[in-house]
């Protein structure tokens, strides 16, 4: 990177204290969309400290979802975030994590790369951090990082002293650090307690980092007085320390930072005093506040019930589905463990999203069964498309009929695990991953609902449709509606004497946005207008 392109980009870091969760990946798309609507055009990026090479293999309930960007990495939730908000499509180097960085130190030190040296943190990861940032930012004018977890924790501290140190490689007046603090109301003393914030911000100046912005993060309106103790007690500028409340939705956060101080920081930072255009997010959050004539119910079919994250991505795209087709939406949690035709009855749709594991897997195998048999609107997602296959099997009359992920040894493996992939099933980073193309068939739901015949969708998935039992497939009410574009591999398939029934091998939900709903859901909710 030449010197007068460094002079010329912008870095913003976003970090976090007080306790995880509090808000930083919203926060820093928000900065992004705040200044998206200035004309600034910027990239974004989150540095996890985790020791995870990806997120591939991190437990969903408590992680959240497993987002998959267009080039096959599997990451944090927080992509998703980002995706929606700034409409970007994210790749490998958007997503940072410590393992990987690690990983590929030590083969570079075995490889003799050092020349001898000692490897160390500080300089070696801690530039390997730089490396990857600047890489990410590369082709924008200003870059956003998110550090994942909370300053002070061990496993963090080298990516706290790499963005530190990252001021002299760009030159301070060229970075932008934003810490996001969260202060609790102490019910028993009705007051806000900003002495855990106050903490937090003694702990990044610690380490040699002294705040430009501070946002507040608390569950109801703060007075005042509040941001001026944390001015007062951080050396922070009292304009630059912004209140921000839980809002009714995510989407009004842009809307609230255009309207705070962090817009001011952001003009005296770029240089760009354009006012925002937030138009977009003005008809996003009146589609979202609207009160609707009709209301549709769909049932996620779901084995994380502790966990709403896990299905965020699908959540927000029956939303904006819901809100392109003017609609209410109420969205009912149905336990796949527990599901009975009474649940399924009791929706106007029904979405079975994907997953791993045998359990849930017969309670979502019913929720296709009962589609098929009553006409019920339908959409599968991944695994969704593999329990319908399984379920038009057994109609058909192969009553043992399954997927090897479920049963190694059934007869009638109607889905089976991809070539290539045996002995991986429990290993990171070897499924069919990112982008992939589809050819679908003309005359078809599906070809309908896209209006064109060729499609490209991100995929997660080790286990593929079996056309060896196509017919049984078909006589069971299914029909195969879109293959890879060599016809090896099945990626659509749907019931033809059905109002939709539809369903897809890939993971469309992670290409809807909030302002361009996915076609796929937009055609399950306009079926279930219709129930």
């Amino acid at each position: 990177m030449d010197s007068e392109k460094k002079s010329k980009q912008k870095f913003i870091f976003v970090t976090g204290g007080v306790l995880s969760g509090v808000g930083k990946g919203i926060s820093a798309a928000s900065i992004g969309a705040v200044l998206q609507a200035k004309g600034v055009n910027v990239s974004i990026q989150k540095c996890d400290p985790y020791l995870n090479v990806d997120a591939g293999l991190l437990n969903p309930a408590e992680h959240g979802e497993c987002f998959v960007t267009i080039d096959g990495a599997e990451t944090d939730l927080d992509l998703g975030h980002y995706e929606r908000f700034l409409d970007l499509e994210l790749t490998q180097k958007n997503a940072t994590l410590s393992g990987r960085l690690l990983s590929q130190l030590i083969m570079d030190e075995r490889a003799g790369k050092f020349g001898g040296k000692t490897v160390q943190l500080v300089p070696h990861l801690t530039g390997a951090i730089q490396d990857a940032i600047q890489l990410a930012a590369d082709g924008s004018d200003v870059h956003i990082v998110e550090i994942g977890g909370t300053v002070g924790d061990y496993e963090g501290l080298s990516f706290v002293e790499a963005i530190r140190e990252f001021a002299a490689r760009v030159g301070r007046e060229n970075c932008l650090y934003v810490h996001v603090v969260y202060v609790p109301f102490i019910g028993t003393s009705k007051e806000f307690k900003t002495k855990p914030a106050q903490n937090a911000l003694n702990d990044l100046r610690g380490f040699g980092i002294v705040p430009d912005c501070v946002i507040v993060r608390t569950d109801d309106p703060a007075p005042e007085n509040v941001a001026g103790k944390i001015s007062q007690f951080s050396g922070v500028r009292e304009d630059a320390v912004i209140l921000l409340s839980n809002a009714k939705t995510v989407f009004k956060v842009p809307q609230l930072i255009a309207a705070s101080g962090i817009n001011d920081v952001l003009t005296r930072f770029t240089g760009n005093d354009n006012v925002p255009d937030l138009s977009k997010w003005d008809k996003i959050i009146e589609a979202q506040a609207k009160q609707y004539d009709k209301t549709v119910t769909v049932g996620l079919v779901a084995k994380y019930m502790d966990n709403e994250d896990t299905y965020i991505s699908v959540l927000e795209a029956l939303k904006a589905a819901a809100w392109q087709e003017d609609v209410g939406l109420d969205i009912k949690w149905i336990n796949a463990e527990t599901a009975a035709d009474e649940d399924f009855n009791s929706v106007d749709g029904l979405v079975v999203p994907g997953g791993f594991g045998e359990r849930g897997v017969p309670g979502k195998i019913n929720a296709a069964m009962y589609a098929l048999d009553h006409k019920k609107p339908y959409l599968g997602l991944c695994l969704g498309l593999q329990v319908a296959v399984v379920a038009a099997a057994r109609r058909s009359g192969l009553a043992d009929a399954n997927s090897t992920e479920f049963d190694a040894n059934t007869p009638n493996n109607v889905v089976y695990i991809m070539e290539g992939q045996q002995g991986k099933e429990s290993t990171g980073g070897t499924l069919r991953l990112g982008n992939y193309d589809a050819k679908l068939y003309d005359g078809t739901k599906v070809a309908e609902a896209y209006g064109v015949t060729d499609v490209v969708e991100r995929h997660r998935h080790r286990y593929e449709v079996n056309q060896s039992f196509t017919e049984a497939i078909n006589n069971g009410g299914l029909q195969i509606s879109g293959t890879s574009p060599d016809g090896k591999l099945v990626e659509f398939v749907e019931a033809s004497d059905h109002p939709y029934m539809v369903a897809t091998q890939a993971h469309p939900e992670l290409k809807s946005r909030p302002n361009r709903p996915h076609p796929l859901f937009v055609g399950l909710i306009r079926a279930a207008k219709q129930v």
